[in-house]
């Protein structure tokens, strides 16, 4: 669709509140059988986490046509991204230097109980938008998070065929069905924690199809990471796809980037929603990419783990590191040298008169990696910082575009647990990806978009329909896909329209 007819009818739909049509391609005039976000997709090889990075995987870099994508970006908005540039490297610097001296503590943090109280909420609002990550504590009682742990280890005795990675000393396990996993998404702390994560974005577009207050599950994989262990050290890194945030049918259908290829990067808005709905994610059904839209990733801790101890680092760079690997793949160094004087310096950067296919850390099916070499200006190894110490029963999130690691080393004395769980909002991208994970879950299989294979079908303790009714209660059925929303709920009635037509996606007996 053009911007043109994007426009015309966005103001139509002004004049004349729409009564949503998103799952029936028969009477929905918007619905188109080529967007990439709602082709069908097949069962996925089989792999493991190492399939998401080609530092691990050996994954090939992008093809030729990429240099002519490039190109078109910033086709006669030249001066206007070297200026840019310019901006945001001065911008870096000092940002850095804060960073660097401040530490763990630039990252904020509050207590579950307190979400509810706004003279707390306010502060860690605006230090969360800032720097990207938070820590909610004390989500469940420790010896909640504990429990949970215990009958996951029972659940991999019990089934010695499960999966994980590295094979020789196992961190991350191919699970998604266990009984602490199933419980941890479904727990009504959980889901209330997610929903106020999700109060923070907002969307441009009044009649955006979105409802940031019903948060969806995603089902994710676990960590039990051992003291010792230096076979699951992930670099930085930034899931939600790799290459589509250049492609115009990847990040390109939304455009939340545009103001940063536009050269004014100050006007990038990583918390506006409306434009990341329809983005596609996933244009190569890579083993492991992530085709939801989470609009945090995150995780609940099982242990009481610190910085150094096989636990998180995160940029607090946040929007700046953005907007600078965004544009990274445009510039090259006059002066490659690294080890001279002034290789850092804007003037020894200068836009490329032709573009490459290169994009730095980017390939095919892989999530996008940032290393020293390739995104000197970051100084990842100021930058890229500890979450605080953790608890039992912690959450952990960080904003979808957040450059995030894991310890090379636990240096610790116990296990590095955690449960994979992000924040999804309600949309209809979410909720066509809700029905085929509420399959595999029925089917014991990996989610949609994770590694194929077998999984835990005949898995013994695999959680059912009535063990998750049994952890959440009716919430906990609905985020999962097992039971319709309540219309009656609703605020609005655009929201009626909405949630209406998103059971309808549903297709569960009424």
């Amino acid at each position: 669709m053009s911007p043109f007819l994007r426009k015309v009818l966005y103001l139509y739909s002004l004049a004349y509140p729409p009564i949503p049509r998103f799952c029936a391609p028969g009477h929905d005039p918007l619905y188109s059988s080529t967007n990439p976000s709602q082709r069908s997709r097949g069962p996925r090889k089989e792999g493991d986490i190492s399939s998401v990075f080609a530092s691990l995987s050996g994954s090939m870099t992008p093809p030729p046509r990429f240099a002519d994508i490039k190109s078109k970006l910033i086709h006669n908005r030249e001066a206007a991204i070297q200026a840019s540039w310019s901006r945001l490297l001065k911008a870096l610097r000092s940002e850095i230097d804060h960073i660097s001296s401040t530490g763990s503590d630039i990252i904020p943090s509050m207590e579950f109980s307190e979400i509810k109280n706004h003279s707390r909420v306010l502060p860690f609002a605006s230090a969360l938008k800032k720097r990207g990550a938070a820590i909610i504590r004390g989500v469940v009682e420790q010896e909640v998070a504990l429990s949970w742990k215990e009958e996951i280890r029972s659940y991999i005795k019990a089934n010695p065929t499960t999966k994980a990675f590295p094979a020789d000393i196992p961190a991350v396990f191919e699970l998604y069905w266990s009984p602490g996993q199933m419980k941890a998404r479904a727990h009504p702390n959980m889901l209330e924690t997610q929903r106020f994560l999700l109060s923070f974005w907002h969307a441009k577009e009044p009649s955006a199809a979105i409802d940031i207050n019903y948060t969806v599950s995603y089902a994710d994989r676990l960590r039990i990471r051992q003291p010792g262990d230096a076979g699951f050290a992930l670099g930085a890194h930034v899931d939600g796809g790799s290459v589509e945030r250049w492609e115009p049918e990847g990040y390109g259908i939304g455009d939340p980037y545009a103001s940063i290829f536009a050269g004014q990067f100050e006007e990038f808005d990583p918390w506006e929603c409306s434009t990341r709905i329809n983005v596609e994610s996933d244009l190569y059904d890579g083993a492991g990419a992530c085709s939801m839209f989470r609009m945090f990733q995150g995780w609940l801790s099982m242990s009481g783990t610190g910085p150094g101890e096989g636990t998180l680092l995160v940029n607090p760079l946040f929007s700046l590191a953005t907007s600078y690997f965004l544009l990274r793949p445009f510039f090259s160094a006059i002066n490659p040298d690294p080890s001279k004087n002034g290789y850092l310096e804007e003037q020894n950067w200068q836009l490329d008169t032709i573009q490459t296919p290169l994009l730095q850390g980017a390939s095919l099916g892989c999530t996008q990696e940032l290393t020293d070499a390739l995104h000197p200006h970051l100084e990842l190894s100021k930058t890229m910082i500890h979450v605080p110490r953790v608890n039992p029963g912690d959450y952990v999130a960080w904003h979808c575009d957040s450059l995030h690691a894991v310890d090379k080393i636990h240096k610790g004395t116990g296990d590095s647990s955690v449960l994979y769980i992000p924040a999804c909002p309600l949309t209809e991208t979410n909720v066509r990806y809700l029905v085929r994970q509420r399959a595999a879950f029925l089917e014991g299989t990996p989610g949609p978009d994770f590694p194929g294979g077998v999984g835990e079908r005949a898995h013994v303790g695999r959680m059912s329909q009535s063990d998750v009714h049994a952890a959440g209660g009716i919430e906990g059925l609905r985020a999962m896909g097992l039971e319709q929303w309540n219309i009656d709920g609703a605020k609005t009635e655009w929201e009626t329209s909405f949630l209406r037509e998103m059971n309808r996606c549903l297709d569960l007996p009424t």
